[in-house]
């Protein structure tokens, strides 16, 4: 007969791809398809910098933590993302509308996908959150949307989606 304590140890240090949770197994293909659909639905052509640093040693600190809270990251960050492009002058960008619908399913798929994976109730990285704030404030905010400030979400969005990669190959 098998103890319950065992069985509990076994099931609790099993990773999460075991326990139904196979986004991880799926992400490298996930993310590829986001990327692909940012690239071809506009270019980066702008050569101002961001007005906001991209937040590397976030990114940084963030690969310490256990997986769990590095997945509930990784799920903030995408709804960060999404966010961006709910956006009433979306239009202003000069992007292929069809290619912009179809990158932000793919970020919405991810994101419902990697919600069954993890428990909504850890708390949320407020730093993550300000500069994703200001990352919008002063680029759409003070521009009502220009093609310039689209562009910039853009550059950011594709270094964000890079450096997600490299965390999930990191805990993988």
């Amino acid at each position: 007969m098998v103890s319950w304590n065992v069985v509990l140890l076994v099931v609790c240090g099993l990773p999460a791809t075991v326990l139904g949770c196979d986004w991880l197994q799926r992400y490298g293909r996930l993310n590829n398809d986001s990327l692909t659909l940012l690239k071809r639905m506009g270019k980066n052509i702008t050569n101002r910098e961001p007005p906001v640093h991209f937040p590397y040693p976030l990114y940084q600190h963030i690969r310490h933590a256990k997986d769990e809270i590095q997945l509930v990251f990784i799920r903030e960050t995408l709804e960060l993302i999404l966010d961006l492009y709910h956006h009433d002058n979306l239009s202003s960008a000069g992007w292929d509308a069809v290619m912009s619908e179809h990158f932000q399913i793919s970020i919405h798929r991810q994101i419902e996908e990697l919600g069954r994976c993890v428990e909504t109730k850890h708390s949320t990285n407020r730093k993550l959150r300000r500069y994703f704030g200001k990352l919008k404030r002063r680029t759409l905010g003070s521009s009502g949307g220009s093609k310039e400030s689209w562009e910039l979400l853009w550059k950011q969005t594709k270094e964000h989606l890079c450096q997600l990669e490299l965390l999930v190959n990191h805990m993988t």
